[in-house]
């Protein structure tokens, strides 16, 4: 089976599709500056970019992974804005987690799996 890769860059792509499969890589807020919920924001803003590029959208995700810098402090205001994202759909499978981030200012990534309808 063949895959088709979007927003390739040198080191990876940001979308892999294979059949009606759709992986998002991890996907981070552009301003590192904002708060959890404004970096949270901006990356449920790029994953339904990303997702339309791919031919699909929120609704058709199977599993959203999210990695938050300080689970204890963050984890209210994340979901916050991951509630109202979600508002018009049925309940995501998600598992979220904390990590070290790459960057000392990154707050929240999160990886996507969806299937195109």
């Amino acid at each position: 089976m063949s895959v088709q890769r979007l927003h390739i860059t040198k080191r990876f792509s940001e979308i892999a599709i294979s059949g009606n499969l759709v992986h998002l890589a991890g996907q981070l807020a552009e301003d590192f500056t904002l708060d959890i919920r404004g970096q949270t924001q901006q990356t449920l803003d790029l994953i339904d970019r990303f997702l339309a590029d791919a031919g699909t959208d929120k609704s058709h995700i199977l599993s959203v992974m999210i990695f938050l810098k300080d689970i204890e402090n963050d984890y209210a205001g994340m979901n916050d804005v991951w509630d109202a994202w979600c508002a018009d759909i049925q309940a995501l499978p998600r598992t979220c987690v904390e990590a070290k981030m790459y960057r000392p200012d990154v707050l929240v990534e999160m990886t996507v799996v969806a299937v195109k309808p």
